[in-house]
Order: C-alpha cells, then sequence, then structure tokens
C-alpha cells in the first residue's frame, strides 16, 4: 500500500479515527511509514489520518528537542491541567499555516506500543503539545478548529489553495 500525506479539505481529516482492534504487520508497516512521511516533510507528529487511514495511530519524534521518539496506538488522555500553555502550532496537512494555540500544559495518557504494551505516560511542555495536535487529528480536529472565528476567515484563501493539493500529484 502506497500512502501520501494528505491535506486540508480530505475527508478522512474529519473522520474520527476507529480504534486498531489488532496490531499486525500491517500495522507496524504503516507506523513505519508514517515516520518516514513525517521525517521528509520536517515534521515533529504525524496522524494516520494525515496519511488517508482512519485509524488511532500516531508518531512524533521531538529528540532534537530533547523529548521522546515514539508511536502509540489507540492513545487516549486520562487527565490534563487546567493551567494551560499557547504555542505557534503548525501542522504537516495545512502547510504554510501557524496559529497561537492554547492547550493544557500537562497531561496523562495511556495507549498501546507497537510490540502492544500498554504504556502510560505523563507528559508536559512540547511532548504534551504534540500528543494533543495528533489526538485531534484522530478525533476530526485540527488545530485551525482552535482559532477565532475571525483568525479561521482571515485564512480562507490559503485554505482554498491547500486543498487543492489534495487533487494533484
Amino acid at each position: 500500500m502506497v500512502y501520501n500525506l494528505v491535506y486540508y479539505g480530505n475527508k478522512t481529516l474529519r473522520e474520527k479515527a476507529e480504534e486498531v482492534s489488532q496490531i499486525d504487520q500491517e500495522t507496524l508497516s504503516l507506523i513505519d511509514t508514517m515516520f518516514n512521511i513525517m521525517y521528509s516533510a520536517r515534521g515533529i507528529g504525524l496522524a494516520a489520518p494525515q496519511v488517508d487511514i482512519p485509524k488511532r495511530i500516531f508518531v512524533l519524534d521531538i529528540e532534537m528537542y530533547g523529548g521522546p521518539r515514539m508511536a502509540l496506538i489507540n492513545p487516549r488522555i486520562t487527565t490534563n491541567s487546567s493551567e494551560t500553555e499557547s504555542y505557534d502550532e503548525g501542522c504537516l496537512s495545512l502547510p504554510d499555516i501557524t496559529g497561537e494555540i492554547y492547550r493544557p500544559s500537562q497531561i496523562s495518557l495511556t495507549a498501546l506500543s507497537p510490540d502492544e504494551r500498554e504504556v502510560q505516560l505523563e507528559a508536559e511542555g512540547l511532548l504534551a503539545r504534540v500528543i494533543q495536535h495528533e489526538l485531534d487529528h484522530l478525533n476530526g480536529i485540527l488545530f485551525i478548529d482552535h482559532l477565532e472565528d475571525y483568525q479561521r476567515k482571515e485564512l480562507t484563501g490559503k485554505l482554498k489553495k491547500i486543498k487543492k493539493l489534495n487533487r494533484s500529484g
């Protein structure tokens, strides 16, 4: 199977992704491919819906920022802090668009690792931010959905251009 990055306007980006019921070789191959696509696009996180696969999987690599490299399957936030932090977020599926987004500064998460072990994680800073951004993708939410209405309206022209990227190639 050939996977490609999809962009704003692709219907999979707006669907709630399905739980992964079995971690098989196809799932492991998808994870490897997602890492490769993320690296070639110079990203730090990528969710399966961004490669047109509606499954609850995402990968991230923030080693260059002192954080981990990991793939998480069926992730679920169990707690988040009431304290929030803002950060100028971007997204591989929304090239050349950024926006200041407020998110909880600390979270707790449970998920499965590719080797089928349960992962329990406490995260803060950039790791918490990337996890929440990618988890939003699994729920059909894009970072621009967190912007004020007037900010989204200002992006209309750029978003129309990005939609056309889905038809090329």
